[in-house]
C-alpha cells in the first residue's frame, strides 16, 4: 500500500515543481518585456548623464581644472574633438575632458557613437592614447605611466569610455556604474 501511495505523491510533487517553474518563467518573461519597453535615452539626456558621471568621478580640483566639452560648438570644442581623434559626424552624444597642454596625460571621453561608427570612435581614442604615450615616453615618465595605463572600453549600452588620469581604475568604475545605473 505504501508503494502505491508513494508513486502518486512523487508524481504530484513533480507536477507542482514543474508548475512553479512555469510560473517563474512567465514572471521572467514579464520582466524582460518591461525592460524592452523602457525608453531609450535621448542624445541630450545621454550628454547630461555623461557630464554628471565625469563630474562625480573627479574631485573638485579636477572639475575646476579640466572643462567638460559636450559639443564641437563649445569653446575649445573642435580642439578637444581633434585632440581625441573624434569627428562630429561619428558622435551622437558625448562628454569630453582633456588636458590641452602637453604637460599632463589626462583625458576622459564618454561617447555614444552614431550607429555603425563605433570603430571610428574607438580608433580615434586609441590614436589619442598612442599620441599621449609617445609624447611622454622620453619627457615625463610619471605621465607616460598614466598614459600607458589608460582604460578604453565599451559599456553594456554601447557607450565607449576612455579614462586616462591618476586613479584611472576608480574613475572608470565610477563613471561606468553611474551610466549603467541609468541605461
Amino acid at each position: 500500500m505504501r508503494k502505491q501511495l508513494m508513486i502518486p505523491l512523487t508524481v504530484l510533487a513533480l507536477l507542482l515543481a514543474l508548475a512553479g517553474c512555469g510560473k517563474m518563467e512567465n514572471e521572467m518573461d514579464k520582466v524582460e518585456n518591461e525592460m524592452d519597453q523602457t525608453e531609450e535615452l535621448t542624445a541630450d539626456q545621454r550628454t547630461e548623464l555623461y557630464q554628471t558621471a565625469i563630474e562625480n568621478a573627479r574631485d573638485e580640483e579636477e572639475n575646476n581644472a579640466f572643462t567638460i566639452i559636450t559639443s564641437v560648438d563649445d569653446d575649445l570644442g573642435q580642439t578637444t574633438f581633434n585632440l581625441l581623434g573624434l569627428d562630429k559626424e561619428d558622435v551622437e552624444a558625448c562628454a569630453l575632458s582633456a588636458s590641452l597642454m602637453n604637460v599632463k596625460a589626462y583625458g576622459i571621453a564618454v561617447v555614444y557613437p552614431v550607429a555603425g561608427r563605433e570603430e571610428a570612435v574607438r580608433n580615434g581614442l586609441n590614436d589619442f592614447i598612442a599620441t599621449q604615450k609617445g609624447s611622454f615616453q622620453q619627457y615625463l615618465q610619471d605621465q607616460y605611466e598614466i598614459a600607458n595605463k589608460a582604460k578604453l572600453g565599451t559599456l553594456k549600452d554601447g557607450t565607449i569610455l576612455l579614462v586616462m588620469c591618476e586613479n584611472q581604475d576608480q574613475v572608470y568604475e565610477s563613471i561606468q556604474t553611474t551610466i549603467e545605473a541609468k541605461t
